[in-house]
């Protein structure tokens, strides 16, 4: 009657929504890895580890604790 949906394929629409998840997961543990070699005096590749295996509480922790404020870090805008 209808084509059948992704997500009614059972095993291959859950196959599908864990590999957006991942991706998704991915590309934000690459954005905090980039913004964190800039924007922070912490290891970068630790707050990526961090975002990837808990990617809501991480990124919040990240711009919270891990962002230095005011251009300092390494950051362009000048700083001390």
């Amino acid at each position: 009657m209808f084509p059948a949906l992704p997500l009614q394929n059972g095993a291959a629409g859950l196959l599908l929504v864990w590999l957006l998840f991942l991706l998704l997961f991915v590309a934000l543990a690459y954005w905090v890895y980039k913004d964190a070699q800039r924007n922070s005096q912490h290891p970068a590749f630790l707050w990526a580890v961090v975002v990837f295996l808990a990617p809501l509480l991480g990124l919040v922790l990240y711009v919270l604790l891990g962002r230095n404020g005011g251009g300092r870090g390494g950051h362009p805008s000048g700083g001390v």
